[in-house]
């Protein structure tokens, strides 16, 4: 009986210890599937809703990793370095490299912030005409709008200047437009028209389809790009030369040929440079995350359409996973790989 006792004391010991190994490499298995289990991550974006679906597709991403991603935080871009540098907010994928290194710079630059990645490379900015009314009267470059005549044929209110729908304030290239109408002596014949941008685009969009003469900045990507197409209703107009606010002329602002007069730039990924050593699987993934221009100006294009509200944009960033689901799973493979 002893015997009898011992051997099945034994084959109990046995089967706690299968057991107890087992829910030990479940365990495992669970914290190498999802390192970031337990750590909560704060986004910032910008304000701007066109902008929302990359920054989705990188909560998605940390999120399959373990991380308890924080609703957003919305602000400018400038307040965006700022609160980045301070530890406000833990990420963004919104840098323009070029654009926004001032402020960058003056958050803290690279002493409090890590640039992990390009979400987006080959970014355009610059402006466009419609293609009607370059091509009846030849314009080809910015300058050309320092003929009066030629001025007046963007003349939207009437007070003998050409409206050009602009920039926001607080988006950077405002900056660079003001910079511009001085460089190039357009003060006295070119109005730039600022304050919220899509509304202003939307009433410039109205006027082409009137088949009036529209004048416009804008950049590459989002939806505008497939609305008024480039070189069947609208063309770039190149600048004279380079010339840039912070005196940085020599950056790439050359397009197909076209000196466009911005810097062709790449947009960022940029983590807060604690929480990039402290996380090095986020920082990882935030390195990697990349979407075509192409891909966010058709997202972007949805949005006009009318699929605009949160819910949307996050089922776009679905949807585009799937697409997409090779390279999203190597994202995701490289960066539990880099666990500590």
């Amino acid at each position: 009986m002893i015997k009898s006792r011992l051997k099945e004391l034994s084959k109990s010991i046995i089967q706690l210890t299968a057991a107890a190994t087992l829910a030990t490499s479940a365990s495992s298995v669970f914290a190498a599937d999802k390192p970031g289990e337990g750590v909560e991550v704060t986004p910032i974006f910008p304000s701007i809703a066109e902008e929302r679906f990359r920054g989705e597709i990188a909560i998605a991403g940390l999120q399959e990793l373990g991380y308890e991603v924080e609703e957003p935080k919305e602000t400018e871009y400038a307040t965006m370095m700022l609160a980045l540098s301070y530890g406000d907010a833990d990420f963004t994928v919104h840098l323009w490299d070029v654009l926004h290194d001032t402020f960058y710079k003056k958050a803290g630059g690279d002493d409090t912030m890590v640039k992990a990645g390009d979400v987006i490379p080959g970014v355009l900015q610059g402006y466009l005409i419609d293609k009607k009314t370059a091509d009846a009267h030849n314009i080809k470059s910015l300058a050309d709008l320092k003929k009066p005549e030629i001025a007046k044929l963007f003349d939207a209110d009437n007070d003998g200047k050409a409206d050009l729908t602009g920039c926001n304030p607080g988006w950077g290239c405002e900056l660079v437009i003001d910079h511009h109408i001085e460089a190039y002596g357009l003060g006295d014949t070119v109005n730039h028209n600022r304050g919220s941008y899509f509304a202003l685009m939307a009433d410039t969009i109205t006027r082409y389809n009137e088949g009036k003469p529209v004048l416009y900045y804008t950049w590459v990507p989002q939806w505008i790009s497939g609305v008024l197409v480039e070189n069947k209703d609208v063309v770039w107009l190149e600048v004279p030369h380079t010339d840039l606010p912070d005196g940085n002329n020599d950056v790439n602002t050359s397009f197909n040929g076209k000196n466009l007069g911005f810097a062709v730039d790449r947009v960022m990924s940029v983590v807060n440079k604690d929480f990039a050593e402290e996380n090095p699987v986020a920082t990882k993934l935030l390195s990697l995350v990349q979407i075509s221009a192409s891909d966010e100006s058709a997202q972007n294009l949805k949005m006009q359409d009318g699929e605009k509200s949160i819910a949307d944009i996050k089922r776009h960033a679905q949807e585009w996973i799937s697409a997409n689901r090779g390279t999203y799973d190597s994202w995701l493979t490289e960066a539990r790989a880099a666990v500590n």
